[in-house]
């Protein structure tokens, strides 16, 4: 008789540079087809990968969570180092284990939490060109982080979101958002139960256009409110956006990923 389905979870660290998004594709390489090959090797069959997060093209991630289901018995230290054979050098598996049967990466998420790095320096960097985003152009933080508090609380985000987002409601709660400032690094993290298509990069170029204004906050409350993502400012680049970790109820065992940058300016040691 055949084993028992299992499911397991895990932690999947990636820079996103070299993917068309985490979704498979029929036409592009992407973050889901590398994971289920290497994963599907271990396991000793193909296997189907959920992530709690659907990254677009070029966005990076330290704390992606993954669920599948295998028949195969293995420790976590086999699924771990197993899968990172297989991987390229661009995706690590950082943790694997066994966990319930009703859990869920996307639905039993309770947050989300992603981080934006802009290098906000006249000169570009060879190092961080595609690690956080380059605008040369000088920036308020302090104005773009009470700006970004006019966006806490539950909202109709519709401004934010991108015409090809299929979600159903607009609807979404951000719990927090933090604008810092460290040297040239520029940093804002964000948390919310759940985000739109584009929705924290939109914020973010609404933001880069908000802290020019006589009053930040105003402008970024106008935008808010009218539901038109004309009024939005443009859509920053890809490279600065990570999906920095996921946040489950502590009996399912999830654990956070390392507390560490991936980014230039260790802005949120």
């Amino acid at each position: 008789m055949p084993d028992a389905l299992r499911r397991i979870a895990a932690l999947v660290e990636y820079d996103g540079t070299e993917y068309a998004g985490w979704q498979s594709q029929a036409h592009a390489p992407s973050l889901q087809d590398a994971v289920e090959a290497a994963l599907g090797f271990v396991a000793g069959a193909p296997v189907t990968a959920t992530c709690a997060g659907r990254t677009d093209a070029g966005v990076h991630a330290v704390g992606q969570i993954v669920h599948f289901d295998a028949g195969a018995e293995r420790t976590p230290r086999a699924w771990v180092l197993g899968a990172n054979t297989r991987l390229p050098a661009t995706i690590a598996l950082k943790w694997a284990g066994e966990v319930r049967a009703d859990f869920h990466a996307r639905h039993t998420a309770l947050r989300r939490i992603y981080r934006y790095y802009i290098l906000n320096s006249s000169a570009r960097s060879a190092l961080d060109r595609l690690r956080a985003a380059w605008i040369p152009k000088a920036l308020d933080a302090e104005a773009m982080h009470a700006a970004a508090q006019a966006l806490v609380g539950e909202h109709d985000f519709s401004a934010f979101r991108s015409v090809e987002c299929q979600s159903k409601s607009p609807v979404r709660r951000i719990e927090r958002i933090t604008v810092r400032r460290l040297g040239d690094c520029v940093g804002l993290e964000i948390a919310a139960n759940a985000f739109l298509h584009h929705m924290v990069r939109n914020i973010v170029g609404t933001l880069l256009d908000a802290q020019l204004e006589t009053d930040p906050i105003d402008a970024m409350k106008r935008v808010l409110s009218s539901r038109d993502r004309r009024l939005a400012g443009v859509t920053a680049p890809a490279e600065g956006l990570y999906l920095w970790r996921v946040e489950y109820p502590r009996d399912y065992g999830i654990p956070a990923p390392p507390e560490r940058v991936s980014a230039p300016g260790e802005l949120f040691c």
